[in-house]
């Protein structure tokens, strides 16, 4: 007999994210930074909302390392950029290149480790799953740093050596 798997709810859910992993300006504390969008994709006002939380927590200047999505290009994310160009500054990874991300690799720790074979059925308990493992991600100083040191970012072997 084939196993059928039945669904809860419409089909392709999803919980949209945005994320950083920040490094003090000494290089000694990672922060993780995050927030979710269930049942929607991550627009460009999302984006300069999130960099504006970030430079209320974050003192002194700001370098974003950003992929090429369109959310990162949008004209007023381009402009909001620009106004802030005394603070803020981005540097853009190559396009496809998620191995240079440290921020990929805290999803792909959370994709296929945490939150693999829970078998969540609802929006709700995915959404909840994640703020649980997010939360305690932040807390542990040395899985953000593998993270960090999984990338393939050219950084100073002194600051990686934590």
């Amino acid at each position: 007999m084939t196993p059928i798997l039945r669904r809860v709810g419409r089909h392709r859910q999803k919980v949209s994210a945005i994320s950083a992993v920040t490094v003090s300006s000494r290089r000694r504390r990672l922060g993780l930074y995050y927030r979710f969008f269930p049942d929607r994709s991550v627009k460009a006002p999302d984006v300069i909302e999130f960099v504006r939380h970030l430079l209320r927590h974050i003192r002194g200047s700001v370098i974003v390392l950003w992929d090429r999505s369109n959310s990162h290009r949008a004209a007023i994310v381009k402009r909001f950029l620009r106004e802030r160009s005394a603070r803020l500054a981005v540097e853009w990874l190559p396009a496809y290149a998620p191995e240079l991300n440290p921020d990929e690799h805290v999803w792909g720790l959370l994709k296929h480790h945490r939150l693999a074979n829970h078998g969540l059925r609802t929006l709700d308990e995915l959404h909840r799953r994640l703020h649980y493992h997010m939360a305690r991600l932040r807390s542990r100083q040395r899985l953000l740093w593998a993270c960090v040191r999984a990338s393939d970012l050219p950084l100073e072997k002194a600051a990686l050596s934590q």
